[in-house]
């Protein structure tokens, strides 16, 4: 997710959705919350995993394994710096994960939701074969 995530955007484009959903027949609007139900992500839970502070846990949750991969790998290399003549390099990268994590914890409402709305829209273009993206609507 970008750090320019508005959060009214967000807002915007889940109710725009919903209208899609609502206009769905009862059949592929049924198929469409059970997909749904299976796929969506809760916010608190994204949350909690950012705020026990395993680098990267979160991500993992969203389904983004080289982010997770990556965010997880620089805090390691920061604990084992600590441990060596760059002590101050792996304080400052610690400082820097946790920082950029803390402004995660803090977004993860707009963040989830900006992942769901994601996930709503491919499961509405895949049962009506439909393009409903902002520019072609």
């Amino acid at each position: 997710m970008t750090a320019k995530l508005s959060e009214q955007d967000v807002l915007d484009e889940e109710e725009r959705l919903r209208k899609y959903v609502r206009a769905l027949p009862d059949d592929k609007r049924f198929a469409f919350h059970q997909q749904a139900e299976k796929q969506l992500k809760d916010p608190d839970t994204y949350a909690t995993l950012n705020y026990i502070f395993i680098a990267g846990l979160h991500h993992f949750y969203l389904g983004k394994w080289i982010r997770g991969l990556l965010n997880i790998s620089i805090f390691i290399t920061g604990i084992i710096m600590l441990f060596t003549p760059l002590v101050l390099v792996g304080i400052l990268i610690m400082v820097f994960i946790s920082a950029i994590e803390l402004y995660a914890l803090f977004r993860s409402q707009v963040i989830v939701q900006a992942h769901n709305n994601a996930i709503m829209e491919k499961i509405y273009r895949k049962i009506t074969k439909v393009n409903t993206s902002r520019r072609c609507s």
